[in-house]
């Protein structure tokens, strides 16, 4: 059985609360698994305790529908860091990636449509059914996204460049100024091989809104309108929003197999990248549990970890605890009241976990035939590889959809992403059948008109994204089997996520870097010592990238020899 394969640990339940482990991390999502891995790698006897009976946490697959192996919350892979695909092996622990060509497909209710990938002939083409000018611009467009990658791409797999916390010996503050002066030195070597005019441009795409980046490049509203839905994915923000123009550099940060840019499936679903991590971690010896909820950190003295309380009373001892848990749940829920700084629970309090994402996994009984393409047949086709841009014709519609979020209503119009994995992954569905993910925005966190507690409004929002897709693929209603929704508070409750978002809190410009959980702990650590946070919540961020829980990992590993020559 699928489910059994993934939630498989080969210990008892019995040795957890035996030993005093040198490292516990609380969440087995795929940052947990990797720091488990790399702290196991290190030599540390390590137990990753995982409240569900799956490990995986958002990046899983389960079988909700008999036959149909859904990816419930994050259904594509790019952002993985190569260096954790590398140094974990993962391939040989079972990590499959399937390349989607084309990448990209946006269907018009005018006949026309949309298709992008990584063909640079098919992209010059299929732009200028829109626009001569993109078409020539769209290359320039894509070179310059590539180079501000080159230019963050090792800041994601380093640790900030924190001021110290606490009191520091003279070694102690003298490696820290040489450790932040070499990382400073680095960047602004790097800024210097930008040269002035791209980084002014790099400043320009950080601060500004998604739309006037966009325009500045291109004429074509379905073109702009492909690229911005990149810019607001997982946010409430609108194209308009000032600082959204930053994201679209996942547009092009992500790779697969070397090639920039480049977003994947993963056979046999999301579940197996984390099964690959938990097979590497397992491999070194991380002992991993399910069905094994943490209640409580415990401290000694309140100023230092001891270990966890788990819901059913037991305690497993530890004095390194990793939370892969949201900043949100790890210090306001986890840690006992008054143990940690009033203004760093503040700080954690205020920080932005709002969301506008419901996700949809489908199982239907035959692939959506549009009506721009102009085909009929049963096997997938160029338009059913990559990710579908429904309702999103131009940056108008995208914005008129995020307005109605704002109001408190679910979309009227919602942006969808529609993918469909079993065109590529024969492993998920049944012969003929498919498994179709929605990604879904706007929808806010408690409606204004209804509760997402209510079957019926539930089933209403539902209808009518299917009914949007009607739109585009006529009959497509009917060729729903079942389905899955997780809206915002589905999220959280099921997955863990405070507030439904799911890259763990805001990934607006206001809460990167130095500033990821709250300014002063970008580092890792935390203000009870021996706590340490390893999950999306912490630089560099969300998406399923692995870079908290390896940068994690090995703050830890330094700390512990740090002590050793102590």
């Amino acid at each position: 059985m699928w489910r059994r394969r993934f939630s498989t640990t080969g210990v008892t339940s019995g040795q957890l609360t035996k030993k005093k482990w040198d490292a516990v991390v609380i969440g087995g999502g795929h940052n947990g698994l990797i720091a488990a891995a790399y702290l196991a790698r290190g030599g540390l006897s390590v137990a990753v305790l995982e409240r569900r009976h799956i490990i995986g946490g958002a990046a899983v697959t389960e079988e909700i529908v008999p036959g149909f192996k859904f990816s419930r919350c994050s259904y594509l892979q790019s952002l993985l860091r190569p260096c954790i695909i590398r140094e974990l092996e993962l391939g040989k622990h079972g990590l499959k990636l399937l390349k989607r060509s084309p990448s990209s497909f946006t269907p018009c209710l005018d006949g026309r449509y949309l298709l992008l990938g990584p063909d640079q002939a098919l992209n010059h083409s299929e732009i200028s059914k829109f626009s001569s000018h993109d078409a020539d611009a769209y290359p320039r467009y894509e070179k310059q996204l590539e180079r501000f990658c080159g230019f963050m791409d090792p800041l994601l797999d380093a640790t900030p460049p924190e001021s110290l916390q606490g009191a520091s010996s003279f070694n102690e503050k003298l490696s820290n100024k040489m450790s932040k002066s070499a990382f400073w030195a680095r960047c602004l070597r790097q800024a210097a091989s930008l040269g002035q005019k791209d980084m002014v441009d790099f400043m320009d795409l950080l601060l500004s809104p998604a739309s006037k980046v966009l325009n500045n490049w291109f004429e074509s509203d379905v073109l702009k309108a492909t690229l911005a839905t990149d810019a607001v994915i997982g946010s409430t923000a609108s194209v308009h929003t000032p600082g959204s123009g930053y994201v679209l550099l996942h547009h092009v940060m992500g790779e697969t197999d070397g090639e920039r840019g480049i977003w994947s499936y993963v056979e046999g679903g999301m579940g197996s990248v984390s099964m690959a991590i938990a097979n590497a971690a397992k491999e070194a010896g991380a002992q991993i549990f399910t069905n094994t909820e943490v209640s409580e950190v415990l401290t000694e003295d309140s100023s230092i970890v001891k270990g966890v309380l788990l819901a059913d009373g037991r305690r497993v001892e530890s004095s390194v605890i990793l939370s892969n848990a949201t900043p949100y749940r790890t210090y306001v829920e986890l840690v006992p009241t008054n143990v940690l700084p009033e203004k760093f629970v503040g700080a954690i309090k205020n920080s932005d976990y709002s969301s506008a994402t419901t996700k949809i996994n489908l199982a239907v009984d035959k692939l959506p035939q549009f009506q721009c393409c102009n085909t009929n047949h049963s096997s997938p086709g160029p338009e059913h590889f990559g990710t579908i841009h429904i309702g999103a014709e131009s940056m108008d519609e995208v914005h008129s959809a995020c307005h109605d979020a704002e109001n408190g209503l679910p979309s009227r119009r919602p942006v969808i992403e529609m993918t469909i994995p079993s065109s590529l992954d024969t492993t998920i569905s049944p012969p003929g059948k498919h498994v179709i993910n929605l990604f879904i925005q706007y929808t806010p966190y408690k409606p204004s008109d209804g509760s997402w507690e209510d079957p019926a409004y539930r089933e209403a929002f539902a209808q009518r994204c299917f009914k949007l897709i009607d739109e585009y693929a006529p009959g497509f209603s009917s060729s729903v089997i079942s389905y899955d929704m997780l809206t915002p508070p589905d999220l959280e409750r099921e997955i863990g996520l405070t507030g439904g978002n799911i890259f763990h809190g805001a990934m607006g410009l206001d809460s990167l870097f130095l500033m990821r959980p709250v300014k002063g702990w970008s580092n890792y650590r935390s203000p009870l010592k021996g706590l340490y946070l390893c999950g999306s919540g912490a630089h560099p961020g969300g998406g399923v990238m692995g870079a908290p829980g390896r940068n994690a990992a090995h703050v830890v590993l330094q700390d512990l020899k740090r002590i050793q020559r102590e």
